[in-house]
């Protein structure tokens, strides 16, 4: 686990506070995703850095 991964407990305090519209962000992605979002502002880098497995 690197330190823009979640635990479980973590996922299931945010997770109610994002939004799930009918367009996306997909449910199912949501964590992958939002871990790299988390990454990408630890880190600095660039969008186009981001490791495979966020997505």
């Amino acid at each position: 686990m690197t330190r823009a991964q979640l635990t479980d407990e973590e996922w299931e305090f945010i997770k109610p506070y994002l939004p799930i519209g009918r367009f996306g962000p997909y449910p199912e992605r949501l964590r992958q995703q939002f871990e790299g979002v988390i990454w990408r502002f630890r880190t600095g880098g660039q969008w186009r850095e981001i490791p495979q497995e966020f997505g």
